[in-house]
């Protein structure tokens, strides 16, 4: 088996372009955050010290994309409820503002669905808490988006307590997280928000979407809310922010 080399975005900016080759990797409905659209195309060119890529014979098979931003101040005494979505509004106003950040957030590691199964998470989440502590970073946040979570009628409250024999959650992405070391903190309950009308939603699913109310969407963590009267769906995500201490 061929060797798999990580290395942040500025040692190979080369793969910047290739960044977007298995986005398909996220169920499409997750294509369509305002927020994740309007900045996640900006993080490694902005950032991409602490962006981290995988490759194997040159093909990318995993990549992974983090941002700094200043924290706690006085406005920010918590973290944020709106999770993923808010630190990606913080970290660009942050650098729109010139100042000077003191802790990062993990945003995304993608792995090649071909390369699953490999331990390229536990890789790339090292690698990604590298680059970050290289930059004078203590602490990696990360909103975490717990895939292993099939039952969206099952609140995040009760998902996160679900161990296993050896105390390690059931969940395959906290598991890689707190083996790492990190330590969950709080829920995230409005992480990511995805609002459409009808036909986006019928066109993003292939479900009919014409009765008000709880719709169930393959891969979405929790229901989406359907209003038939007012032509429009919305998915709130919840997240689980993690804390690595570096």
């Amino acid at each position: 088996m061929s060797e798999i080399v990580i290395t942040t975005l500025a040692e190979r900016p080369e793969y910047l372009e290739r960044m977007y080759e298995f986005a398909d990797a996220w169920p499409e409905f997750m294509h369509n955050d305002p927020i994740g659209n309007a900045f996640m195309g900006q993080v490694p060119v902005q950032f991409p010290d602490q962006c981290v890529v995988a490759t194997e014979d040159g093909e990318l098979v995993a990549h992974g994309r983090s941002i700094p931003f200043v924290f706690p101040d006085e406005n920010r005494t918590e973290l944020p409820t709106g999770g993923w979505d808010r630190v990606l509004h913080w970290g660009f106003w942050d650098l729109r503002n010139g100042r000077q950040p003191n802790v990062s957030s993990a945003l995304e590691i993608l792995i090649r669905p071909s390369h699953l199964g490999r331990g390229l998470s536990h890789e790339m989440l090292a690698a990604m808490r590298a680059a970050v502590k290289a930059k004078g970073h203590e602490t990696l946040y990360a909103p975490v988006r717990p895939n292993g979570k099939t039952d969206a009628n099952q609140p995040m409250t009760e998902y996160i307590n679900q161990l296993r024999d050896d105390g390690l959650p059931t969940d395959p992405w906290l598991r890689v997280h707190l083996k790492a070391g990190g330590k969950i903190i709080q829920i995230a309950p409005r992480s990511m928000v995805i609002a459409g009308t009808l036909a986006e939603w019928r066109e993003w699913t292939g479900l009919p979407f014409d009765t008000t109310g709880d719709v169930i969407v393959p891969k979405a963590l929790v229901p989406v809310h359907c209003d038939v009267r007012h032509d429009h769906a919305v998915y709130v995500e919840p997240n689980i922010w993690i804390r690595h201490d570096l």
